[in-house]
């Protein structure tokens, strides 16, 4: 039996270069009608996690969340997913500097930008301050984090940093980190203090 999985596999591929047949023949299998575009992975870990702490299996909702691996694959995943390819409906999030090659993206594919939902400057910066810097340095020393944040404090280029900057940067210096990160600290939300590009994303699906 065919999974989302398998169709998101085909959809990287096929945006890599590699043929577009599987990644079509598995969208009517599964039954995709939605692609939601984002920028990486932890972006990707973050809404799948906000999606299940809601009770909602996005998959079964025929609602595939696809990591671009990048803002500027933009325009090669709209051209796959969207009108002039699979034509499923498109929706995501993006940081608010990459907002113009998103809208460029989406005007070439003829795909509305209605469900895409912008963030300050990233969604980690986006959850560091729903949260607050001391429940995310709760979060960083639960998962036996500590000492690395401690000698990552310590780096002279650290020191005049506002601690919410300090914790956006330590959450990208480690391979992985701010992957694993994007899942926890939303696990970590008060449901309430949802960031409002997230809950937006995840409303409109």
């Amino acid at each position: 039996m065919a999974d989302m999985r398998a169709f998101r596999d085909a959809v990287t591929d096929w945006a890599a270069g590699g043929p577009g047949g599987p990644a079509s023949e598995l969208a009517q299998q599964v039954g995709v009608r939605t692609a939601v575009l984002l920028e990486g992975p932890s972006d990707l870990e973050a809404v799948e996690a906000l999606a299940a702490r809601r009770g909602r299996d996005l998959a079964a909702e025929g609602v595939c969340v696809v990591s671009m691996g990048g803002a500027m694959s933009i325009g090669r995943y709209t051209e796959l997913l969207g009108p002039p390819g699979l034509d499923l409906r498109l929706a995501g999030l993006c940081d608010v500097g990459e907002r113009r090659f998103y809208d460029r993206g989406l005007e070439r594919a003829g795909a509305p930008g209605r469900d895409f939902f912008v963030c300050v400057s990233d969604l980690e910066d986006e959850l560091i301050r729903a949260l607050g810097t001391a429940r995310v340095e709760e979060t960083v020393r639960a998962e036996g984090d500590e000492r690395a944040w401690q000698t990552f404090l310590h780096q002279p280029a650290q020191h005049d940093r506002p601690r919410h900057q300090q914790l956006r940067r330590f959450l990208g210096t480690k391979k992985g980190r701010k992957i694993r990160y994007g899942r926890l600290l939303v696990e970590a939300l008060d449901p309430a203090l949802t960031p409002a590009p997230l809950d937006d994303l995840l409303t409109s699906l």
